[in-house]
């Protein structure tokens, strides 16, 4: 009877037994992937390239629609107003922001009390004298609150008060 004690023999016989280790299965694994990926390389790079170049076209095509529409509402725009439109819209909105902090509040008042009740300067002038006297009123009685609520802001809670300040302060 042979015997191996050779243990780098014995270990080398195991791994051949091992069907991954197998040097037939392992030559054709090699020589199967080594296809597919040619395969691959040939099939999907001319594909995603193709691809790759029809979104270029499209995004191209975006921007030079883009483009000559924004020529042409330029155009127009220019052709029909002398001003820029987005001049003339911050103007405004610099005109009405100015025009309200200007008036007092008992003036914000009034304009918001006569706005939530559908009226005008106009339709106020037109009432008779109980009723202008009646809106007058309102506005003292809003003017009141809103004052009261101020000062009850300020001396509810004076440590709270103190750090406000502090934070506005910084």
């Amino acid at each position: 009877m042979l015997v191996n004690n050779n243990t780098q023999a014995v270990s080398t016989i195991q791994q051949i037994k091992r069907p991954d280790m197998d040097p037939a299965n392992a030559a054709a694994s090699a020589l199967y992937s080594g296809a597919v990926q040619a395969a691959q390389q040939s099939v999907t790079v001319p594909a995603a390239q193709k691809e790759l170049d029809k979104a270029n076209d499209r995004i191209d095509e975006a921007f030079a629609k883009t483009r000559v529409q924004l020529q042409a509402t330029t155009a127009a725009t220019t052709a029909t107003t002398d001003v820029p439109a987005a001049g003339s819209s911050t103007s405004t909105a610099r005109a009405d922001f100015t025009d309200y902090m200007s008036k007092s509040p008992a003036e914000r008042i009034r304009e918001q009390l006569l706005k939530e009740q559908g009226l005008t300067e106009a339709d106020v002038q037109n009432m008779s004298q109980e009723k202008q006297d009646a809106i007058s009123k309102q506005v003292a009685e809003r003017l009141k609150q809103q004052q009261e609520q101020q000062v009850a802001a300020k001396t509810a809670d004076p440590q709270a008060q103190a750090v406000k300040e502090t934070l506005a302060a910084i």
